[in-house]
């Protein structure tokens, strides 16, 4: 099969109309409409930000939006590769990002990654393996959405021509007993990263035609992904019952922390990038929780990559 071809305009994935004014009271207004827990305003300031303070930085960041960046990856690598003493190079056309550093540390300790030679990121090492009849570039413990953004446009600026990000998450609405994987068809955009490479909106997406091509040619024998929503947000330690309640009646399925910014920078720049969020806890409410299983839930991951990849491929 082909490589996916991506045809999009702007704005094709945004399903509402585009928000106006101050990005966090939108979410807010999102969050609270008809049928959702009712929220005071003056509980909306606290949480989101009122619409006097921050609305000035919405308008900055959707001012930043009209033109091309002054500083791009491109001229970062050029210079980390010149105080290396690094050649040029070019990644694998697959790479993964591991937040969790797991599947990283199984391959790592089984003797099956090599170093990537010309990888000249500052911040991140990348190595390579074989599985299967394919080729990967991984990088472990990119946490977070400016980092996942950081290292997913050096990658994309390196060769890369498919990104996968396989994450770690809690469970919004129950499926069944974690873990299980999810494949992400949108994130709520409730982190910063995104609004700087899209304009204000509920969600980010996963491209259709990458979904349509997975869903179609995945193996459902051994692991049937579910498809649906998750909730992207920077702050972990602050995923509050009011939030969660809120997320549970829009349908998201899981709260992680990179998803949103990966696909706001893919519909932006028209790379080509699929996040999984592997469903491992419940945020900590009971003992034994965070179990990810076998290996550590690698052997999963990696089911995931060769999937996706030869569905992709």
């Amino acid at each position: 099969m082909a490589h996916v071809q991506l045809q999009t305009q702007h704005g094709a994935f945004t399903d509402t109309k585009q928000w106006h004014g101050d990005a966090r009271a939108s979410l807010a207004r999102f969050l609270d409409a008809p049928g959702e827990v009712h929220t005071s305003r003056r509980e909306k300031e606290i949480r989101y930000g009122s619409r006097r303070q921050s609305g000035s930085c919405a308008s900055l960041r959707t001012q930043g939006l009209r033109g091309p960046p002054l500083f791009t990856p491109q001229s970062l690598l050029r210079e980390a590769r010149r105080q290396k003493g690094l050649p040029p190079g070019t990644v694998p056309d697959v790479c993964v990002l591991d937040p969790d550093g797991d599947l990283v540390d199984h391959l790592r300790s089984s003797d099956r990654l090599s170093p990537h030679d010309t990888w000249a990121c500052y911040h991140t090492r990348l190595d390579t393996f074989a599985h299967e009849d394919m080729s990967y570039g991984i990088i472990g413990r990119v946490v977070g959405a400016p980092f996942a953004v950081l290292v997913a446009e050096e990658l994309f600026a390196s060769g890369c021509r498919l990104l996968i990000s396989i994450t770690s998450a809690g469970q919004i609405l129950p499926l069944s007993p974690p873990p299980y994987v999810i494949l992400i068809d949108k994130a709520l955009r409730d982190e910063g990263t995104s609004y700087h490479y899209v304009p204000p909106a509920p969600y980010s997406h996963l491209h259709p035609a990458l979904r349509e091509v997975i869903c179609a040619h995945w193996d459902h024998g051994r692991l049937p992904p579910h498809v649906g929503a998750s909730w992207t947000t920077d702050a972990p330690f602050r995923e509050t019952e009011a939030m969660i309640s809120r997320c549970r009646a829009k349908g998201i399925l899981a709260v992680e922390m990179e998803a949103a910014a990966l696909y706001a920078l893919a519909q932006a720049r028209q790379y080509q990038i699929i996040c999984f969020a592997h469903v491992t806890n419940q945020m900590g409410q009971s003992e034994g929780d965070f179990e990810k299983g076998e290996a550590s839930g690698s052997e999963t991951a990696l089911y995931v990559v060769s999937q996706t990849a030869r569905s992709w491929r």
